[in-house]
């Protein structure tokens, strides 16, 4: 008996979860970054080895997976996950307060807290991933991806808008008291999206294809896997691209065209509208409606790879031109940032359909896997960004040549995204039966 598919409201209620997990993040990212430069006078790298900390610590993703797959029900990992990277986020709060009058216990009790908000976010993404691999149709993950992250990028705004009306003017105590809050109201949100939702979508009945004694065994088989494999060398290459520009764009902006704090500000906004755009894009290429005529979710997640290869040469170009020569800079965020989102909401909805794949039972290893790869490489990815660009300028001693430098290093990974995905495709076609079309094996639209 086939398990019947998740509705909108269901896949709208893993986004609100999606959403009270990027809550929680931003405030240990963004505004308690802040407090420890500013208010505490902390050093910079503080905070960005916290971030990158976190980002270490959930390469254990796929033993998260392994725990949803072998359990067959992913809400108790995300209900958990939740928990703990809600205590995770209020214990990170008092570790910054505490910093303030001892600085060494503060600062353990933040590597503490950090480690807690990785393992948070790896067990609770990486099963509302794989839950969303098995109970998603085909012509609808796409849609379904897109809303997932727009309601996450939603919960990034929401949370950061008002969290920083709450806490200021700034105290300890209000930190504290508003962290707690935002913890103890993500949870109860997560509870109630969670209530009932696996019954609904009869996620236990498919049955694994083969029982695994221990996770070293579910982990060599899917690592074994050659599509498995080829998608994680994609996905830590594009995100390693993706995650570089992340740190430099506004620094370049500002060093090579000369803009204000306020207009880098507005072009890194204007990058974000073009994600949206490309989010947007790819979704709508994928309903039912069009039916794959403006090309497959491959095709879109290969093409905004090249197309991002591209914005970038574009923007090591303005480098070499600025400042006799003007570039439109604006426009090339833009377009950046349209590839981008195009590229990653297409291989969002490719993971979710290659998570399936080899049979029932190791979606979650797989998505583990494909987690922690983007984890590595987003952790990498602002170190390598503003190391490469910090050692570029103290070779070439000029910062139009370093920051030039940096981007064709981008273009070049996203240019490696775009062919291993290429191959993927080659692969995949060559492993399903030769009777089936390529539309389908390659989901242009159409349910299978």
């Amino acid at each position: 008996m086939t398990a019947p598919y998740f509705g909108w409201l269901q896949i709208a209620r893993l986004g609100l979860i999606q959403a009270c997990l990027g809550a929680v993040v931003v405030v240990t990212t963004s505004t308690l970054n802040r407090i420890m430069v500013v208010e505490l006078a902390m050093p910079a790298l503080l905070p960005g080895f916290l971030v990158a900390w976190h980002y270490a610590v959930q390469i254990v993703r796929p033993r998260m997976g392994y725990g949803a797959d072998k359990g067959r029900r992913s809400t108790p990992w995300m209900m958990g996950g939740m928990i703990v990277l809600a205590c995770g986020g209020v214990m990170a709060a008092i570790a910054t307060v505490w910093m303030d009058t001892a600085p060494t216990a503060g600062i353990a009790l933040s590597v503490l807290s950090f480690s807690l908000i990785g393992l948070g976010v790896s067990a609770c993404g990486t099963s509302l991933l794989a839950l969303m691999a098995k109970q998603v149709p085909d012509n609808r993950r796409a849609q379904a991806a897109t809303l997932v992250w727009l309601m996450m990028i939603m919960g990034f705004a929401v949370t950061a808008g008002v969290v920083g009306k709450l806490i200021d003017p700034y105290t300890p105590e209000i930190l504290i008291k508003v962290s707690a809050g935002l913890s103890l109201l993500t949870v109860a949100i997560t509870a109630l999206c969670l209530w009932g939702l696996e019954k609904e979508g009869g996620v236990s009945a498919p049955q694994p294809t083969k029982n695994f004694a221990n996770f070293k065994e579910a982990f060599r088989d899917v690592s074994a896997e050659p599509v498995a494999r080829n998608f994680t060398i994609f996905v830590f290459l594009s995100m390693l691209a993706y995650s570089a520009q992340d740190l430099i764009l506004e620094p370049f902006a500002g060093a090579v065209h000369g803009m204000s704090p306020g207009k880098t500000t507005q072009l890194s906004g204007w990058h974000h509208m073009g994600v949206l755009i490309g989010m947007l894009a790819v979704a709508g290429a994928s309903t039912r409606w069009v039916k794959g005529r403006l090309g497959s979710v491959h095709a879109w997640m290969l093409s905004g790879c090249a197309l991002s290869a591209l914005a970038t040469v574009g923007l090591a170009m303005s480098a070499l031109t600025a400042p006799p020569m003007a570039w439109p800079l604006q426009a090339n965020v833009v377009f950046l940032g349209i590839a981008n989102g195009a590229f990653s909401i297409a291989a969002i909805a490719t993971m979710m359909r290659l998570a399936g794949q080899g049979g029932p039972g190791k979606e979650g290893t797989r998505m583990g896997l494909w987690g922690a790869a983007q984890a590595v490489a987003f952790g990498l990815g602002g170190l390598v960004g503003t190391g490469a660009s910090d050692l570029a300028h103290a070779a070439l001693g000029d910062a139009r040549l370093a920051y030039m430098s940096v981007f064709i290093f981008q273009a070049l990974m996203f240019l490696a995204s775009a062919l291993v995905a290429s191959h993927m495709r080659k692969i995949t076609t060559a492993d399903k039966p030769t009777n089936l079309p390529n539309d389908i094996l390659w989901n242009k639209g159409t349910t299978t």
